[in-house]
């Protein structure tokens, strides 16, 4: 089975989703995250939990980060790799755009959706989630746009599935996913 890359703005639904979907289809899941919060940590970072990112801490890492491409490259490499062997499911901001293989999708939604699922997982003010939100999306176009020249967000050609996650939950996307993988012709 090819690698399933799943993408899409922050707080989408990207990593739960994923979840659903590898335990569904039997096989194992890896973000770019999980990768990334292992070169936090040897960087002296504490990253932990999934919110980790909207700390002040894990808004440091993001900062410093920007200051080398280096960061993003290892994790895409590690990424690519994985994606080569398939029998994943991965969470990646660029890696569709990277991929010569692999099953494509990207998660849509809103800015307001997103600050709302943000707020019910961490706790947070849905105001405070949009600041947030604001903030984390227009430093990962720049970092992709300056490191691959990739439109994040904006170019949705490399997609074999585009699901708008607005009106429905993970639960509900999952199954359009699952759907869309169990029917593709090999």
């Amino acid at each position: 089975m090819e690698a399933i890359i799943i993408s899409g703005m922050p707080a989408v639904g990207k990593t739960t989703v994923s979840k659903v979907v590898s335990e569904a289809l039997g096989i194992s899941m890896v973000g770019g995250g999980d990768v990334l919060k292992e070169m936090a940590l040897e960087e002296g970072f504490s990253p932990g939990g999934r919110d980790w990112w909207d700390t002040t801490d894990g808004m440091r890492f993001l900062k410093q980060r920007k200051k080398s491409s280096g960061f993003d490259r290892e994790v895409d490499s590690r990424l690519l790799q994985k994606a080569k062997r398939g029998g994943v499911v991965i969470t990646s901001y660029p890696l569709p755009w990277l991929a010569e293989k692999g099953l494509k999708v990207w998660l849509g939604g809103s800015a307001m959706s997103r600050a709302r699922r943000m707020a019910k997982r961490d706790g947070m003010a849905v105001s405070r989630c949009l600041e947030v939100l604001s903030f984390r999306d227009s430093e990962n176009y720049k970092l992709y746009k300056k490191i691959y020249g990739i439109e994040f967000g904006k170019d949705l050609k490399p997609f074999d599935l585009v699901v708008d996650t607005d009106s429905i939950d993970e639960s509900k996307v999952a199954e359009i996913v699952l759907r869309y993988v169990r029917n593709r012709p090999d």
